[in-house]
C-alpha cells in the first residue's frame, strides 16, 4: 500500500505561512522509501502514485441528433468511437477515488526519476542562460526561458512547472538585490529538475527553494546539487527515446492496460482546488464543459506563475472519469503548465491541452487555442463554442450543490472534528461523480434496445434539456457514443 500526503510547501500561494501541523507517524516502510538517501537535503510529503482510468478499444461510430419536429431528417456527426461492449475483464476497475489508496495494488511505488538538475541565471548581456547542469550532455534547450518566466524581474520569488519534450520540470526562482553595477542591482537565478512524471516533483520544492537562495548568496557552489543528482538520477532505457516508464506494466500487469492511466495530479498545496473554484465562481461550470470536451485551454496571467500552474492542474481535474472504457478514443487532456513563445511549434500539433503563460502575445495567436482565460474572463473566438460561455439553470444548480457540500464539510470539520475529509477531495470527487453520471447514462442508453436520449435523461445527467443540447451533441461526437438525441421543441406545449 502506498502512503500518501497532500502536504506541500505553499511558497507564494499565500502571503501568510500555514499553521504548524501536528507531526504524523508514517509506517517504517513508507518512511524508509521516502527518506532513503535524502539525508543531505530536505523533502516534504510522502510518496504518491496517482492513477485514474481511461481505456477501451476504439472503433468508428456515429452520433445522430434528431429533432422531434423532424425525425425523418436527422443530422449526423461522425467521430471517434468506443467499444460499447467493452467489459471489465480484470475485475474491479470502477475506481471511485483518485489514487491507488485502498486499491489492491501492491509491490510497486513510483520511484524518483530525476533526469537532470540545472541552474539558470540572468546575465545582463546574454539574458537567460544555463549556468550549470547535470548530466552535462543533457538537452536543455529552451529550459532557460521555461524556468524563469517572462516578467519575473518584477517579483522576488516564484515556482514554475513546465514541460520539456517528454519530461516535466519544476524550478524555483528567486531575485536578490545586490550592490553590483555589472548585475544592475539584481541577481536572478532558478534551480530546477526534470523528470518523466510531475507527480513527485513537489517532494523537492523545499530543496529547490533552499538551493536557489544558496546559489544567489554563494554562486558557483554546486556540491549539494551534485549529491542530489547522484542519489536521484534516473537510469534511462537504451531505446534512445528518452522515456522512462514510471509505472512498469510488468508489475501491474494487464490492469494498467485495461483500467488506468497516470492521473493529472501534481500534489497541490492545501487550498489549491478550493481557491481555484472561489476564484472563478460559477464560471467553473463553463471551464468544466470545455475540459470535458477536451478543448485547448490557455490561461494568461502576469507573474508569479506558480499559482497559475496549479490552475492548469485544477482544470485537468475537472475532466476526470473513472468508468472503464470511457475516453480512450478522445485526445489526452495534457497539462503543458507554463509555456512561452518557444513552445508555439509544439502547440500547433496539439489537439487538447491546458497551459498557462505570462506572454500576452499568445492572445493574438488564436490558431493555437480554443479557450483563452485572462484573469477571471473566460472567452473563446470559436463561434460554435460561444453558447457554452452562457450559464444556464442546470449549471447554477450544480454550483449551488457544490457550495452546499463544501459548507457541510466545513461544518463537520468544525463540529465533529472530522479530519478524514478535505475540500480538495470533495471538489475533485464532485466533478468526477458528475462526469461518471453523464457517461454512465449515455452508456446505458447506447446499449439499450431503444438508444434514444430524451429530455428526462438529460435532466438525470444534471444537464439542461435545451441550453445544453449543443454541449451534449459535441460530447457524443467526441467520445463516439452512438445514441439518438431527441430534442423537444421548447415553443410547443
Amino acid at each position: 500500500m502506498v502512503e500518501q500526503s497532500d502536504r506541500a510547501p505553499l511558497l507564494d500561494w499565500e502571503e501568510v505561512p500555514p499553521p504548524e501541523l501536528a507531526p504524523t507517524s508514517p509506517s517504517p516502510e513508507t518512511e524508509d522509501s521516502v527518506h532513503s538517501g535524502l539525508s543531505s537535503y530536505p523533502i516534504e510529503g510522502g510518496a504518491r502514485a496517482d492513477i485514474s482510468l481511461n481505456t477501451s478499444p476504439a472503433r468508428a461510430n456515429s452520433v445522430t441528433a434528431v429533432s422531434s419536429e423532424s425525425a425523418h431528417s436527422p443530422h449526423k456527426y461522425s467521430g471517434p468511437g468506443r467499444d460499447a461492449s467493452a467489459t471489465d475483464e480484470e475485475g474491479d476497475c470502477a475506481f471511485h477515488g483518485l489514487s491507488v489508496r485502498d486499491r489492491r495494488i501492491t509491490g510497486w511505488e513510483e520511484k524518483d526519476q530525476i533526469v537532470a538538475v540545472f541552474v539558470v541565471t540572468f546575465d545582463t548581456r546574454s539574458g537567460n542562460m544555463i549556468e550549470w547542469c547535470l548530466p552535462q550532455d543533457v538537452n536543455l534547450e529552451g529550459v532557460e526561458f521555461k524556468s524563469m518566466a517572462s516578467g519575473s524581474h518584477r517579483i522576488s520569488s516564484d515556482f514554475i512547472y513546465f514541460r520539456k519534450g517528454s519530461y516535466f520540470g519544476l524550478a524555483c526562482f528567486a531575485n536578490m538585490p545586490v550592490e553590483s553595477e555589472l548585475e544592475r542591482g539584481a541577481r536572478m537565478k532558478s534551480v530546477g529538475i526534470l523528470s518523466p512524471s510531475y507527480t513527485l516533483l513537489y517532494r523537492y520544492m523545499h530543496f529547490l527553494e533552499n538551493q536557489v537562495r544558496h546559489q544567489l548568496q554563494s554562486p558557483g557552489q554546486y556540491s549539494p546539487l551534485e549529491a542530489f543528482y547522484e542519489d536521484k538520477k534516473a537510469v534511462l532505457p537504451s531505446g534512445g527515446n528518452g522515456l522512462v516508464t514510471a509505472c512498469p506494466t510488468s508489475v501491474l500487469g494487464p490492469i494498467v492496460n485495461r483500467c488506468m492511466h497516470p492521473e493529472m495530479k501534481i500534489t497541490h498545496p492545501a487550498g489549491c482546488m478550493s481557491q481555484f473554484i472561489r476564484f472563478f465562481g460559477e464560471q467553473i461550470m463553463v471551464l468544466w464543459k470545455f475540459a470535458l470536451l477536451r478543448k485547448r485551454i490557455l490561461i494568461f496571467s502576469p507573474p508569479p506563475v506558480g499559482v497559475v500552474c496549479y490552475r492548469v492542474y485544477c482544470c485537468c481535474c475537472l475532466a476526470n472519469v473513472s468508468i472503464p472504457g470511457m475516453g480512450v478514443s478522445v485526445p489526452e487532456f495534457r497539462p503543458f503548465f507554463y509555456i512561452n513563445v518557444a513552445d508555439i511549434a509544439a502547440l500547433e500539433t496539439e489537439m487538447s491541452y491546458v497551459a498557462c503563460t505570462t506572454e500576452k502575445i499568445f492572445e493574438e495567436k488564436k490558431e493555437l487555442y480554443d479557450v483563452y482565460i485572462d484573469n477571471q474572463n473566460v472567452k473563446t473566438h470559436r463561434e460554435s463554442l460561444q453558447p457554452l460561455l452562457r450559464l444556464n439553470s442546470a449549471d447554477r444548480e450544480k454550483y449551488r450543490k457544490l457550495c452546499e457540500q463544501r459548507q457541510l464539510l466545513l461544518y463537520s470539520q468544525e463540529v465533529d472534528g472530522d479530519c478524514t475529509s478535505n475540500e480538495e477531495d470533495l471538489f475533485i470527487l464532485f466533478f468526477m461523480e458528475q462526469n461518471n453520471r453523464i457517461f454512465q447514462t449515455l452508456s446505458e442508453v447506447a446499449g439499450s434496445a431503444d438508444p434514444t436520449l430524451s429530455a428526462e435523461h438529460m435532466r438525470a445527467m444534471g444537464l439542461d434539456p435545451h441550453s445544453d443540447r449543443g454541449f451534449l451533441i459535441d460530447l457524443l461526437e467526441i467520445y463516439g457514443i452512438d445514441v439518438m438525441l431527441v430534442i423537444d421543441n421548447p415553443c410547443c406545449p
